[in-house]
């Protein structure tokens, strides 16, 4: 007969226990079952593991050395077993993410649900938030990712690129200039222009580059949000450019995109606190993200291609 882990089994509960009496009662079986198992054990393996002594079992030497190994195989086991438990506890888990309002918009929700698709047990917590606020919660280790858009990384905290495309021109339906497909900054002149809130970085960049190449557009609206940008060219009310997240998201309905001819990157950065324990439920998420984030930049390139040249 070959040897069995149940013989293994019961030589570790001889050794650990020092007698047949106790390795049965912690095995929960009979005295006698336990000598056989161990006899048994003794025989395959061609040594004398135990010396009988008044009653009690005195390992030999070769048992010594013997047992040093099954102790090494059982603590493989209990590394299994623990990770067993961190499964069970990733997949009841949480996850806290921070971010700015436009990501818990556009790039989240369809994360969300193929993660959720994935661990529908696990609990997320999305916090929508503008910096500096967000560098600062994130600093302080209060979430577990956080996507922001700076070009500086937040003190005890680790920064990667996730997402960098041009900003996009959108406009409405039926407007003459839909038959370009790259719009420069000169095809703005005299139209009426939707701009984002003075105190946005973007609208500092887009003004610049209007002024340097003498564009006189026409401001008609400012508003705070680039979604709300967008659903004024939706009706009609002027042209604009926006990242490229939120006019994919708003783009159809009477919503259409071009390219433009200067390049104003977006660009969008994953943010993991240092100090706050990581998880596979966090490793997991991000890869899913990532995914998401390449499946968007492909989703652009095409949805700013020409007609004619669309696959």
């Amino acid at each position: 007969m070959p040897i069995s882990l149940r013989h293994i089994e019961v030589f570790r509960a001889v050794m650990t226990t020092g007698s047949v009496t106790e390795a049965a009662a912690l095995l929960r079986t009979s005295q006698p079952t336990v000598s056989r198992d161990l006899a048994r054990f003794e025989s395959q393996v061609h040594m004398n593991l135990f010396d009988r002594v008044r009653g009690r079992l005195l390992p030999t030497a070769p048992a010594i050395l013997l047992f040093e190994e099954v102790k090494r195989s059982y603590l493989g086991l209990e590394r299994v077993i623990s990770l067993a438990s961190s499964i069970r506890q990733f997949e009841k888990g949480q996850l806290s993410i921070i971010c700015l309002p436009t990501f818990s918009q556009t790039l989240l929700p369809v994360v969300c649900r193929q993660f959720l698709e994935r661990f529908p047990a696990v609990s997320l917590s999305i916090t929508p938030q503008e910096s500096p606020l967000l560098e600062e919660w994130l600093t302080s280790q209060r979430h577990d990712l956080g996507l922001t858009e700076t070009a500086a990384t937040p003190q005890a905290t680790g920064r990667s690129l996730l997402f960098a495309e041009d900003m996009v021109c959108v406009l409405p339906e039926g407007h003459s200039l839909l038959a370009k497909a790259r719009l420069t900054p000169k095809d703005f002149s005299g139209e009426s222009f939707i701009n984002l809130s003075v105190f946005d970085t973007y609208r500092r960049q887009l003004d610049n580059v209007f002024e340097d190449n003498g564009v006189d557009r026409r401001i008609a609206i400012e508003t705070a949000s680039a979604a709300s940008v967008c659903a004024m060219v939706r009706q009609g009310l002027g042209l604009a450019v926006v990242n490229p997240l939120t006019a994919m998201e708003e783009a159809g309905r009477g919503l259409h995109l071009r390219r433009f001819s200067e390049s104003i990157p977006f660009v969008v950065s994953l943010v993991r606190p240092e100090h706050r324990a990581s998880s596979v439920l966090v490793d997991e998420f991000e890869a899913i993200l990532r995914n998401h984030s390449l499946t968007l930049s492909k989703d652009l390139k095409r949805a700013l291609k020409p007609k004619a040249q669309r696959a």
